[in-house]
């Protein structure tokens, strides 16, 4: 099944039945299936020409012409479409129960994208969650406590706070166990976003229909018989993996209540978004989960009532980040939600949609600090954290990370928790990512002001450096031939080890922010507004101070405003530093430069880089079971 299932990755557009192989990278199929799309449609001409004030109304009834439009251009494109979903923002999921053999669905889609009214057209892919391991595992949460090089250290954050009771963090996966005692009281309901083959059809789906208000998770295993044909052909035969509470249970556990573990945040609710079944989930239905997530309008779904500050997204798949991809991200990051991704298990580059700008990548850590075998890497990572590793394979896995799961392998049984000898222990960069959720979610309860990307950059600049490099191990991007490791720099594997203390130290901090001045504003007296800059929960600013960086600006009136004037010269760059203060004495700087050949709105400066600043591109989430498992075949170990 090894080989066949390689095959069927390699090529990655079959999307029905006797379909040739395509040249779209990263894309993946369903032999059997319909081919899926999604289509993103341009803007109408008369939505180009609407007045500011009318735009977001015209939006939304462009949005409600989408399907319309969808089938005029079938219609021109002479294509037999079916399945449309509307999925915001002029996209639609799209599945056409007819493709030609051969280059069908290439044509199918280079006539799409010759369309003047489609932006862009592509495969409506599945993705995965993040593999397990087959190693033993170790029972205990050494990831939250300062023991190892690597761990996250939540002890040390807890004495701060444990959470805030308005923070919502969603987790994008296989669904939830709602009957797990260690979650009680603190999952929301959540919504279920894996739809059917087809009207009669729901196989990957597992529970019987379409998208619906049950998030609970039914199982995902696949049988032999399933992976032989029909929707799932291709796919690993696997128990049930109980990914969403293994997940979930890391950031939210149920803490103090005398049984089970700790979560990383102790206050709060996690929102259980599914989006994965059998043999994973397709992008379509991912992309609407997240926008449900964040808070944003799904057509034919009530709006959610509690939006997400934080998306944990624990799967993905190869490639780069693709058009829809980065149209919901950049949604998300407006509406107010930082996503957090795992890295990938691939030991290679960040997959998609990991890779995308807007989100944080999370890659994985041994408990020394280096760069585990399996965990994926490269510039694209924004931060590192522990992923679990077994050293004494095969007696005992003592660096597992040990959470919450459920004991059948087929249907739900009994809540238990994973164990070292598991035969899928708790092991891989699905579960790093968490980690990171948790120390974000820690980060709001202090500072429920800061932006998706000011507490993706506090995240980085709280991190701990990485630890002096293992004597005889390759320095990254060069791997130990045996292991996959290697000694992390600040340019494969992010800005150091997520630290919770660290992150919260940084979120305590006020947050310098400088409007846009909208130009050059060489040979003219400038005006910098810095009244949004903000502070921590409870604190406020004392005092402004505007400086020069560089360049020698002369300022037209006083410095120690919200607002300062600066002279520009008519040629030649200026920089100019605004620093602020709170009641506490902490600092934050913001730095922005001006004149000819300018670019305005500055990295964060001297005070650490808090408000707007430029930070390490956001990235999502990465490769999927498929790597991992050959990996885990070939007996790599972390």
């Amino acid at each position: 099944m090894g080989s066949k299932y390689a095959a069927w990755v390699a090529a990655a557009v079959l999307l029905a039945a006797g379909v040739a192989p395509s040249a779209e990278a990263g894309s993946s199929s369903v032999p059997g299936a319909p081919a899926r799309l999604i289509i993103q449609l341009r803007p109408a001409a008369s939505t180009l020409a609407t007045h500011q004030r009318q735009a977001q109304s015209a939006r939304q009834a462009e949005d409600a012409r989408a399907l319309d439009r969808v089938r005029r251009l079938a219609e021109r494109s002479a294509l037999r479409v079916g399945g449309l979903r509307e999925l915001g923002n002029r996209m639609v999921a799209v599945s056409l129960p007819e493709v030609a053999t051969g280059g069908g669905l290439e044509e199918t889609l280079a006539t799409l994208r010759a369309d003047p009214d489609v932006e862009f057209a592509e495969v409506d892919q599945r993705r995965y969650i993040r593999a397990l391991p087959n190693d033993p595992l170790y029972p205990s949460q050494w990831y939250q406590q300062a023991v190892e090089p690597s761990a996250a250290n939540f002890t040390a954050a807890w004495d701060t706070t444990t959470g805030d009771a308005g923070t919502v963090i969603a987790v994008l996966d296989t669904g939830m166990r709602f009957d797990h005692p260690d979650l009680a009281g603190r999952v929301l309901a959540g919504y279920d976003f894996v739809s059917g083959e087809s009207s009669s059809s729901f196989v990957s789906a597992n529970d019987g229909n379409d998208w619906d208000a049950d998030a609970s998770d039914p199982g995902d295993w696949v049988t032999g018989a399933e992976s032989l044909s029909g929707p799932l052909d291709g796919c690993d035969v696997e128990p049930s993996s109980w990914h969403g509470t293994r997940v979930a249970a890391m950031i939210g556990a149920t803490t103090n209540n005398g049984a089970g573990l700790a979560g990383g945040t102790w206050s709060g609710n996690v929102l259980p978004v599914r989006v994965l079944g059998k043999c994973g989930g397709f992008d379509s239905d991912i992309i609407a989960g997240m926008r449900w997530a964040a808070g944003l309008p799904v057509a034919g779904v009530p709006t959610n009532p509690n939006p997400a500050k934080i998306l944990n997204m624990s799967l993905g798949g190869g490639g780069n980040c693709s058009p829809a991809y980065l149209n919901a991200v950049t949604e998300v990051a407006a509406a107010g939600g930082l996503l957090v991704a795992a890295a990938g298990n691939g030991s290679g580059p960040v997959g998609a949609p990991a890779n995308c700008a807007g989100a944080l990548a999370v890659a994985g850590l041994r408990h020394v600090g280096t760069k585990v075998g399996y965990s994926s890497f490269g510039p694209q990572v924004g931060i590192s954290a522990p992923a679990g590793n077994c050293p004494s394979i095969p007696l005992l896995c003592e660096y597992a990370l040990i959470t919450a799961t459920n004991a059948g392998p087929t249907f739900p049984t009994t809540s238990i928790y994973t164990m070292t000898t598991d035969a899928s222990p708790t092991i891989g960069t699905s579960f790093s990512a968490p980690i990171v959720a948790a120390i974000a979610g820690l980060m709001t309860a202090v500072n429920n002001g800061l932006t998706p990307e000011e507490l993706a950059a506090r995240i980085k600049n709280g991190a701990r450096p990485f630890p002096a490099p293992q004597v005889g191990l390759p320095t990254c991007p060069n791997l130990d031939s045996a292991t996959g490791q290697c000694n992390c720099t600040t340019s494969t594997c992010g800005a150091g080890m997520a630290d919770a203390p660290g992150a919260l130290a940084e979120a305590l901090r006020p947050m310098a922010r400088i409007a846009d001045p909208a130009g050059s504003g060489a040979g003219q007296n400038v005006t910098l507004d810095g009244s949004a800059s903000d502070a921590a929960s409870g604190r406020i600013i004392s005092a402004y101070s505007w400086s020069a960086v560089s360049g020698n600006p002369v300022f037209v009136g006083p410095t120690t405003g919200s607002s300062a004037a600066v002279a520009v010269p008519a040629s030649g760059l200026v920089t100019v530093r605004l620093q602020v203060t709170d009641d506490a004495g902490r600092t934050d700087a913001q730095d922005v430069t001006l004149g000819s050949a300018a670019s305005s709105g500055g990295g964060g400066g001297g005070g650490g880089g808090g408000g707007g600043g430029a930070t390490h591109p956001l990235v999502l989430l990465t490769l999927g079971l498929l790597a991992a498992r050959r990996r885990r075949r070939a007996g790599k170990r972390g």
